[in-house]
């Protein structure tokens, strides 16, 4: 190490460099050696104040006044609350006013300062003594355990061996109250299909007579509103309770204790009527594209919106890439498997899914930490969306390519499971590539490029319609769509690969608009942030554009 610079060493001269420094300028606050204080002070002798080095820093450093710039401030202007120099002082702009010394000031601070130091000093022994009582109480916590656990396996063995016969009674008894509870819910449900039938036929008849011209079905029409938005009472049915026993030897039988018999209550509940979506954004004349990142890979497949500032990428390679906005990669990360991922989403809590094709399972990055969070047997996981609810819509296929499904998870537990209507496959079973999002009314909207098109299902995954195209004289190729997504007006917009163009449909299928003038190119997947920003991946190119198309 050079002697010159050790960590031990004392203060060096700012003039020669070298030499130790003796004396300081408090004028102009450079440390000095005896040979170089000559050549500081030759310009302006009076100006300087050339102290001991232990004595530096004893003059105060005032500010510059704005006004009177070779001037210091050296005052508080009380009336305009500004600092001000002894000519702006005496100026006609401050006459009559009050001031204060920024020397009294500083003194004043400086003691405020050293209270708060010698009160900190005295404070802070206590949090050592906290520290150290919690580390004890830390390294303690196995072993206070391990005696709890002890206890526990001694009462288990006493325990176990007349258990099991009350627990297969009381399980026999579940599953009794199991089938009163599911017979229940199911009557119930069957009362609200019935009311929900004669609405949808009352729905039928109303257009039937919006449309007619006939006076008097119109005349003599009845408002069923009111009928209606009389809603059949919410039926609550209550678990049954495990209420456990304490241990009595002469009542063993009791042990493990008793069930609360079921309980069945009715709550009123009262129609509001949701307030329409007053947010309305027209479609832009021209999009535009704002950025494009370069994300490195040579086939880019997915992107998903971290936030308003990053996205995630993937494409055909083992790496997970985050960018932000600028297209500066933030962060990497590599599958489990060492394989390409199928698809990538975001969960509401800002953690990466992916699904990987080669462990037939879904996995959650959080922190820095991958988890399994889904495994499959005789299917395997494709494409991702999570839903304005947290849960989870995973497309799947079948290991011999001859069915495809969607099903919603909420955790690791499945929910629902859409594969057919009315006993017809409602997705194509080849391994043709399958795009998945949720729009804002809860339709879930699937591009499915084996079947050239868009299959949108209700929540209830009933189908609502199948989007296969708009006729066009300058798209030659057919419809393929690939990825997919919706944004705040409940638009879906998916790309159409093979014609270089991403098509935006309402919300019931009818076609809007073409968005084919941003120099797209093999697109693939897309996603829309909060802000309604369009990120579209371009396959080849490795790309993602970020285009606005709402006004």
């Amino acid at each position: 190490m050079d002697p010159n610079y050790s960590a031990q060493d004392v203060a060096r001269c700012d003039i020669c460099k070298t030499a130790i420094a003796q004396n300081y300028c408090d004028f102009c606050h450079v440390n000095l050696c005896k040979p170089c204080i000559g050549e500081h002070i030759s310009d302006e002798y009076d100006k300087h104040k050339i102290v001991p080095i232990l004595q530096r820093k004893s003059t105060l450093i005032f500010p510059k006044c704005e006004t009177h710039q070779k001037k210091n401030c050296e005052y508080q202007c009380n009336d305009c609350d500004i600092f001000v120099c002894s000519d702006c002082a005496t100026s006609k702009q401050h006459k009559g006013h009050e001031y204060l010394k920024l020397e009294e000031l500083f003194t004043k601070s400086k003691e405020s300062i050293g209270k708060d130091k010698e009160e900190l000093d005295r404070i802070s022994p206590t949090y050592g003594e906290m520290a150290i009582e919690l580390e004890e109480q830390i390294a303690n916590l196995d072993r206070e355990y391990e005696k709890l656990t002890t206890e526990m396996s001694k009462q288990r063995e006493e325990l176990h061996r007349e258990v099991d016969m009350a627990i297969n009674q009381m399980e026999k008894e579940i599953g009794e109250i199991k089938v009163k509870h599911h017979r229940i819910l199911k009557e119930h449900l069957e009362e609200v299909k019935q009311v929900q039938s004669l609405m949808q036929k009352t729905l039928i008849s109303l257009n039937e007579i919006e449309e007619s011209n006939e006076v008097l079905s119109t005349i003599h029409y009845s408002s069923k509103v009111e009928e209606f938005s009389k809603l059949p009472p919410k039926i609550n049915v209550s678990m049954p309770m495990f209420i456990p026993k304490q241990l009595a030897r002469e009542e063993f039988s009791n042990l493990i204790g008793k069930l609360t018999p079921l309980s069945t209550t009715l709550e009123e509940r009262v129609f509001t009527a949701k307030k329409p979506n007053t947010s309305v954004r027209e479609l832009l004349d021209e999009p535009e594209v704002l950025n494009t990142i370069k994300t490195g890979y040579e086939k880019l497949r997915s992107v998903a919106c971290l936030n308003e500032e990053q996205i995630w990428t993937c494409g055909l390679t083992a790496k997970i890439k985050c960018f932000n906005i600028q297209g500066v990669l933030q962060k990497t990360i590599k599958t489990k498997s060492r394989e390409r991922p199928y698809d990538i989403a975001v969960d509401i809590d800002g953690a990466l899914l992916y699904s990987d094709w080669e462990t037939r399972t879904v996995y959650k990055v959080k922190d820095d930490q991958t988890e399994e969070m889904i495994r499959l047997q005789g299917w395997i996981p494709k494409q991702l969306c999570v839903t304005s609810s947290g849960e989870l819509l995973v497309i799947m296929r079948s290991e011999d390519e001859t069915h495809s499904k969607v099903v919603r998870y909420c955790g690791s537990t499945i929910k629902q499971t859409i594969q057919f209507d009315n006993s017809q496959p409602l997705y194509s079973g080849n391994n043709k590539i399958k795009f998945i999002t949720e729009n804002k009314n809860l339709d879930i909207c699937v591009a499915d490029s084996g079947a050239n098109a868009v299959v949108v299902v209700n929540q209830a995954g009933e189908l609502q319609f199948r989007y296969t195209g708009h006729p066009s004289s300058t798209k030659n190729d057919p419809f393929t769509p690939r990825g997919i997504t919706t944004d705040s007006q409940s638009h879906i917009l998916t790309v159409d690969g093979y014609n270089n163009c991403i098509h935006i449909i309402q919300v019931d299928g009818q076609f809007l608009r073409y968005i084919d003038t941003c120099d797209l190119e093999s697109t693939c997947g897309l996603c829309v942030d909060s802000n309604d920003s369009l990120f579209v991946c371009e396959f080849y190119r490795g790309s993602v554009k970020k285009i606005k198309y709402l006004k």
